[in-house]
């Protein structure tokens, strides 16, 4: 079975095309619903985390300490495993009824972003963040930079043009601290990597939901809420 990412619409689609260099074979011992979560979340996490410098084999180098907003998000939680499979001290933020979720992932830290100390997002541990893996809507740099170490990353994969522009900004006066927008880009590399993590049972995908096919339009509506824990899947029968 192929395990295909794709670039452009059409996921919700009995057959697709795709590039051989987007494609990857899934292993039998990994269930479908669990494989359909995987190809543009966990990619969007893996290289969020190499925008932020996170990389094999350079663990003097990556980031230590590291904040994921939305971690019981589609994003967030393959954010936050992977985070921890770098050996990365993790902070994250979540609603309250995912806090033991989040927690079982991996996380170190968990904050209620409903609360003073979460929508501040200091650390319990008053630790500076190298980086921020920010999966979630509505917080703005104000709240980032001062919990932000002299050479923070605030990795956002939902970039607004207002973003962009901030990030411009930045370079152009050669902040140390910066926003930056995340272009995801698909290689069938990354996802045998991600496919291989599952396989070896050092990654999972945390299921919300599914809805057949004909109910495609209630798994979209739900997922435009922004209330889901994890990915929702659509099943094909």
């Amino acid at each position: 079975m192929l395990l295909l990412q794709l670039q452009t619409a059409g996921g919700l689609a009995e057959y697709a095309v795709a590039s051989t260099n987007l494609t990857t074979i899934l292993p039998p011992t990994i269930p479908p619903d669990e494989a359909a979560g995987l190809p543009a979340a966990a990619l969007t996490a893996l290289q969020a985390l190499r925008y932020a410098g996170v990389e094999r084999g350079r663990p003097n180098q990556q980031p230590k300490n590291i904040l994921i907003t939305a971690a019981s998000g589609g994003v967030g939680q393959f954010a936050t495993q992977l985070a921890k499979l770098a050996n990365l001290h993790v902070t994250a933020t979540c609603g309250a009824r995912n806090i033991d979720l989040v927690r079982s992932l991996g996380a170190d830290e968990v904050l209620d972003y409903k609360t003073p100390e979460g929508a501040s997002l200091t650390s319990p541990s008053e630790k500076k963040y190298d980086a921020v893996i920010h999966c979630a809507t509505g917080i703005s740099w104000s709240a980032f930079e001062p919990n932000l170490a002299e050479k923070g990353k605030v990795i956002d994969i939902t970039p607004t043009m207002k973003v962009m522009m901030a990030s411009l900004l930045q370079k152009l006066t050669f902040s140390k601290k910066q926003i930056v927008p995340l272009w995801l880009s698909p290689e069938g590399k990354d996802l045998s990597f991600i496919v291989g993590l599952v396989g070896e049972g050092k990654l999972r995908t945390v299921i919300d939901s599914r809805y057949p096919l004909e109910k495609a339009e209630e798994a979209w509506a739900k997922s435009m809420a922004g209330h889901a824990t994890g990915k929702i899947i659509v099943e094909m029968r």
